[in-house]
């Protein structure tokens, strides 16, 4: 269940607390294709399925920024900010990719209110938000973002 954040008040209440998990979603061998095409890094350890059982991973993997990718989808099933008018994606302060996310595997994102800055007309927030293949021993992505709401 999403946590509502219902106004600024709240939100900044909420400072410093984990807000949830996101339901898994399966990264398919279909979205690294699409994700490959569209940035154009073609990558064997990514596309080609024989090649990559030889490989380091012994199967294809997903890019590290296509799980990086999934952030808006994943973070809207953690939370909801009502009254919000516009959102947009702001930057991230780091991103790290420790663990490979292979084709097949079930991703799902945690996430934490790092900070929440009043600006004009709304709110930037820094969201700590931890992305893990279900089952694996350490997270596959671990990422501070960025968003601005605007009220």
């Amino acid at each position: 269940m999403a946590t509502i954040i219902k106004d600024q008040a709240d939100l900044m209440a909420h400072v410093g607390q984990h807000l949830g998990y996101s339901e898994y979603i399966t990264v398919t061998q279909e979205q690294v294709q699409l994700f490959a095409d569209a940035t154009g890094d073609h990558q064997w350890i990514h596309l080609d399925t024989e090649r990559a059982k030889t490989g380091p991973f012994g199967q294809t993997i997903a890019h590290g920024y296509l799980t990086l990718s999934l952030a808006p989808v994943l973070i809207g099933q953690i939370w909801k900010v009502e009254g919000v008018k516009m959102g947009v994606n702001y930057g991230t302060n780091k991103v790290r990719f420790m663990a490979p996310v292979p084709v097949g595997a079930k991703v799902r994102a945690g996430v934490k209110l790092l900070e929440a800055t009043e600006i004009a007309g709304g709110a930037q927030v820094v969201l700590e938000t931890t992305f893990e293949c279900e089952g694996a021993t350490k997270p596959s992505c671990v990422a501070e973002i960025i968003f601005r709401h605007y009220y």
